[in-house]
């Protein structure tokens, strides 16, 4: 496996956990809907998260957020609903993006809630 590969298989896994500490159960990873996908899919009581992971090296030029572009945004609200309509999931879903950047030993997470919102475009 590539490194990068494994940095960001490394950020999944970090960013899965600090849902579940956050009280989330995690439902799916990676979940795919024909050639799009969502990193997490977890929920709680209330509320069911879509979640883009972005894991980055602090060396990177850009913010890992900047990497969730429109064109991304449309995919995993695309399929979200997809994900909606198969299980008839009837709760207030959000859209949050996970950034993670690896420091020299350790790792800084941010959790951006309702990062975006799905519209009609």
């Amino acid at each position: 496996m590539s490194e990068s590969h494994n940095l960001g298989q490394k950020g999944e896994d970090l960013a899965a956990g600090h849902l579940q500490k956050a009280g989330f159960t995690i439902l799916s990873r990676n979940w795919k809907w024909g050639k799009h996908e969502i990193d997490i899919i977890a929920e709680n009581k209330d509320l069911i998260v879509f979640v883009e992971v972005k894991t980055r090296t602090e060396d990177f030029q850009m913010h890992p957020v900047t990497a969730v572009t429109n064109e991304k945004q449309k995919s995993i609200i695309y399929a979200a609903n997809g994900y909606l309509q198969k299980f008839k999931v009837d709760k207030e879903s959000r859209f949050d993006i996970i950034t993670i950047i690896k420091k020299v030993d350790s790792y800084q997470i941010d959790h951006i809630e309702d990062a975006f919102y799905p519209t009609l475009r």
